[in-house]
């Protein structure tokens, strides 16, 4: 025999004064981010909101262009978001980066092709695999530092996007290597140019210091 079904007063009810604040951030956090998998998406935002964790949460929505699909894979605001979560880290257990990548819905595929791009063990250092995730953003290797510049800048949005020089010249130097292609010594004429540039602007890189170099060298 069913129970009966159990009746309340609105007066019974009671709301946590928190939930519809909680409720009106998670939605517009997934507007802004628009997962391509809602619910793996959301248990990953509720898990890193429990644990006081960076939120997988794009800063801005961002429009693919005319010539992307929509789930096309990673972009400059997924890989910003990675960059967030595991930064601190310095090394990060490839373990985990997975976790992260899948939390964002990303195609594990990628990830897989970008850790093939370098000699990474169980442990991989972060900054590396930032750079990789530029060069898979960028058509050429001005283009991957335009990126990185522009997810590590602390500069507004649409700035100078300026870093240090030395992140410049070790995410340079090391793109330039897995490239393969770039004598040694192309990369440090390259490099000492724009530190000439740096020491005047108190060691930082602005993108006008590199996207004006010729691209038939670099």
């Amino acid at each position: 025999m069913p129970l009966p079904e159990t009746m309340f007063c609105a007066q019974q009810i009671k709301i946590p004064p928190e939930l519809p604040d909680i409720l009106k951030q998670f939605t517009k956090a997934a507007i802004r981010t628009q997962p391509h998998d809602v619910l793996q998406w959301a248990a990953a935002y509720f898990s890193a909101l429990s644990k006081g964790e960076p939120l997988p949460v794009k800063e801005r929505i961002e429009m693919p262009l005319a010539t992307e699909k929509a789930d096309a894979g990673l972009t400059p605001g997924l890989l910003k978001i990675l960059h967030k979560q595991l930064s601190p880290k310095g090394m990060v257990n490839v373990a985990e980066l997975k976790e992260k990548w899948k939390h964002l819905c990303l195609p594990e595929a990628q990830l897989k092709a970008i850790l093939q791009l370098d000699n990474f063990g169980e442990e991989v250092e972060w900054m590396k695999v930032l750079a990789l995730g530029c060069s898979v953003l960028g058509g050429s290797l001005l283009s991957s530092m335009k990126h990185a510049c522009e997810i590590l800048t602390r500069d507004p949005e649409g700035g100078a996007a300026r870093i240090p020089f030395e992140t410049f010249s070790f995410l340079y130097s090391y793109l330039a290597s897995i490239d393969g292609e770039i004598p040694e010594e192309k990369t440090e004429a390259f490099l000492h140019r724009i530190k000439e540039q740096a020491d005047k602007q108190m060691g930082m890189v602005l993108l006008r210091n590199f996207l004006t170099q010729p691209s038939t060298l670099f």
